[in-house]
Parts: C-alpha cells; sequence; structure tokens
C-alpha cells in the first residue's frame, strides 16, 4: 500500500515538473524575439555586425536610446520619437477615459433601466465590435473633413472613442447583468435617480470591470497604427507612425539598433500596464461570469 502511494506521489510530480519545463520552454521560446530586440537596442553597429544575435553586448551602450528618443522637433518632422510618444498620451488618455464612461452608461441603462427595443441597440453595439478598421475608413475620413478634425490628435481621440464603445459597452453591460436588482430598486424607493444611482452605486462597485475596459482600451489605442496613418499627419501622428516612419526613413546603413530601442520605447507602456495590472485584468473577466 504505502509502496503504491510513494509511486502515485513520484507520478505526479514527474507530470508536474514536466508540465512546468514544457511552460518554461514555451515561455522562452515566445520572449525570445523581445530579449533579441532588447540586447540589439544595447549594441553598437559594428557589434551588430558580427551576426551574434543572442549574445548580450560586449559593450553596453545607451546612445541608439538617444538617438531613438530624438531631442528636437523641425517643421514636421521630428527627430526621434519624443514627440509622437506626447501625441500618443493626448490620444490614448482622454479616449480610454471617454469609452469606459460612455461604456459604464450604456452598461448601465442596458441593464437596469431597460426600454423597448434595448435588446435590438445592444445587438447593433455588439455588431460593431466585428466591423473590419478598413471597412470605416472612408465615411469617418468624411466625418473627421466634416466637423475640421482631419490630421488632428482630437480626431484621433473621436475615431477612438466611437470605435471603442462597442466593446466597453459589452464589457459593462455582462458586468451589471449579474449586479443584483434588488439594490436599484431600493435605492429607487428612496427617492435616488438615474445619475446618482450610477454615481454612488454602480460606478464604487466597478472596480474589477473598470480596469478590464482601460487595459483593454489602452492596448488597442496605444497599439493602433492604421487609423493613426489615416488620420493624422505631420506632428499630430501617433507613436506607431513615427516609428514606421523611423524605420522606413533610414537610408543607407541601417540603424538596426536605434529601430530597436525606438520599438522598445513604444512598448515599454503597454508593458509595463500587463505588468503591474495584468493580474487585475484576469479578476475583472471573471467578475461578472458568475451571478448572485
Amino acid at each position: 500500500m504505502a509502496s503504491a502511494v510513494d509511486t502515485g506521489v513520484q507520478s505526479g510530480r514527474f507530470w508536474r515538473v514536466l508540465i512546468y519545463v514544457t511552460l518554461i520552454v514555451f515561455a522562452a521560446f515566445y520572449l525570445l524575439p523581445l530579449f533579441v530586440m532588447l540586447v540589439t537596442s544595447f549594441k553598437s553597429l559594428d557589434e551588430i555586425r558580427q551576426g551574434n544575435m543572442l549574445a548580450l553586448p560586449l559593450e553596453w551602450t545607451i546612445a541608439p536610446w538617444i538617438s531613438a528618443w530624438g531631442s528636437a522637433c523641425v517643421g514636421l518632422t521630428c527627430e526621434g520619437i519624443h514627440g509622437y510618444f506626447g501625441n500618443s498620451i493626448k490620444m490614448v488618455v482622454p479616449s480610454v477615459l471617454i469609452s469606459t464612461l460612455l461604456g459604464a452608461l450604456n452598461g448601465y441603462v442596458l441593464t437596469k433601466w431597460r426600454f423597448p427595443g434595448h435588446r435590438w441597440i445592444f445587438g447593433l453595439m455588439l455588431f460593431g465590435c466585428f466591423i473590419p478598421f478598413q471597412i470605416v475608413l472612408i465615411p469617418m475620413s468624411q466625418v473627421l473633413g466634416l466637423f475640421g478634425l482631419a490630421g488632428t490628435t482630437a480626431g484621433l481621440v473621436l475615431v477612438h472613442v466611437t470605435y471603442g464603445i462597442g466593446f466597453t459597452t459589452l464589457f459593462f453591460r455582462n458586468y451589471y447583468e449579474a449586479f443584483p436588482n434588488e439594490l436599484v430598486r431600493a435605492a429607487m424607493i428612496d427617492g435616488a435617480g438615474f445619475f446618482r444611482i450610477f454615481w454612488r452605486i454602480l460606478l464604487p462597485s466597478s472596480g474589477p470591470i473598470i480596469v478590464v475596459t482601460i487595459i483593454w482600451q489602452f492596448t488597442n489605442v496605444w497599439n493602433d497604427f492604421l487609423f493613426g496613418a489615416s488620420f493624422a499627419a505631420g506632428q499630430s501622428a501617433p507613436m506607431t507612425v513615427a516609428l514606421n516612419n523611423l524605420v522606413s526613413s533610414s537610408t543607407g546603413v541601417k540603424e538596426y539598433n536605434v529601430h530597436m530601442a525606438a520599438a522598445m520605447i513604444a512598448a515599454l507602456p503597454t508593458l509595463l500596464v500587463y505588468i503591474l495590472a495584468g493580474r487585475y485584468f484576469v479578476r475583472g473577466l471573471m467578475a461578472g461570469s458568475v451571478k448572485g
């Protein structure tokens, strides 16, 4: 009996070790491009030409990072990407905040203040989540031109808010669907109105789904290239467009170390968001999955 138990324990340990080894191998394989980018960004061009991409730098240098960040803007172009980094911040912050607030209001209305045709409204908004980016380019450009927002950061904010409302509404609607209706009815009996119920009851209880929505929207807006390349120009372009221009404008010798450093700078915000708030993202996704 004891030997059978020992055999079972050893078998369990073997499979546990095998699973961990497999996960580590896959994680290393997945993170390999990031490692190559990072070490290349600290190498000189002469060292890069030696061809060993996986080797650590013999002499670490931050010169590629300084060159990628740049220092000045002249006319419609910036040396480096630092000016465009600010554009992305100006675009991301209002886009995320506005779309999150509107999504919360929509989810609140669609679950706690139902009206005739609310299912059709939600279905149409959900359908908007699956519309490819390319389809809306021409009508959106016409709308931005009509409003005088073409080629501006404000225009990009409008584009991302419009495209993101479907997703944020979906998140909050599913979360509020599991929220007890009794609390809302009790507040209505006590005389609380539409906005008081939202601000005092639902929104303070929406921390997990707010985190999910912010991370989702931040990632989508920050990493977007198509809308930025289509609706922004010159110094109003976001980071992703500047990164593409930096690589494309290089003539003669390709400064791979500078390009890798610029790519790392562009990726740092999303990396930090997932490192610092990744566990809250998973918790938030599960928060509204069970009712009661």
